[in-house]
């Protein structure tokens, strides 16, 4: 399929998404309203985080993009308390630009992170690509993993079964232990897992890939200090160990 089909098969199912954008700025908001709708999509707007989080309660967007320089409740507590209601993609949208900046958004949940200003199709091209990932996630939610007979990983409710412990997981946590659980005992590259959890335009940022095994580690693990289940290959990647829980 040519670049022109696909833009023509994503334009035909666009119409379907609903898009919440939460900027406090009226001339950004009515700018973005502009280009979406260009686009085709369903844009709900708020200029403030309690709007913000009752417009995404009331009409479940497909995805959302934040910026982060807001009074009173800013951008990055915004996507915390709005990832304990919702798996639909966070896109931070703003002017903060360092890499501190971008690491953070995505260590708290954020699907993806545009500096302003931007090309409206940059913009739109990874809208795009966070919805199909989105899409191909809800595709592949529904089972159950079994990686020993000790441990029941449930990908509708996003728990792992621990014996009898049961674990919650955040949405990229699950993504990630998901991956790993996949391809028991094969080593995956922190490139390899940015690439499959966050996109391909994340190779590169390993320190979030560490972010999240750490985060599981201390969720899963015994002792997070000595792994048994995510082991690391030192200099080339992580992997799920099944080997010893059999």
């Amino acid at each position: 399929m040519n670049q022109l089909e696909t833009r023509k098969r994503d334009r035909k199912t666009q119409s379907r998404f609903r898009i919440l954008v939460v900027d406090d700025e009226s001339e950004a908001l009515q700018m973005l309203r502009l280009v979406l709708e260009g686009e085709d999509f369903d844009v709900v707007t708020a200029q403030d985080a309690v709007s913000g989080l009752r417009l995404a309660y009331q009409s479940h967007p497909d995805a959302i993009l934040l910026d982060v320089m807001m009074p009173g409740v800013d951008g990055y507590e915004l996507c915390r308390r709005l990832r304990e209601m919702t798996d639909a993609p966070i896109i931070f949208v703003t002017a903060k630009s360092t890499i501190e900046d971008i690491v953070r958004g995505l260590q708290i949940g954020a699907d993806d992170y545009v500096v302003k200003p931007f090309d409206n199709s940059e913009l739109i091209g990874r809208l795009l690509a966070c919805l199909r990932r989105s899409v191909q996630r809800s595709e592949d939610s529904t089972g159950v993993l079994f990686p020993a007979a000790t441990i029941l990983l449930d990908c509708g409710r996003h728990e792992l079964v621990i014996g009898d412990r049961t674990v919650y997981l955040t949405p990229k946590e699950f993504e990630v232990l998901r991956l790993l659980i996949r391809y028991p005992g094969k080593v995956l590259t922190k490139d390899a897992i940015l690439a499959q959890v966050w996109g391909s335009e994340w190779i590169g940022e390993p320190d979030l890939v560490k972010q999240y095994v750490y985060r599981l580690r201390e969720k899963i693990e015994p002792n997070p200090a000595e792994p048994k289940y995510l082991r690391t290959v030192r200099g080339e990647g992580y992997f799920f160990d099944a080997e010893d829980l059999l």
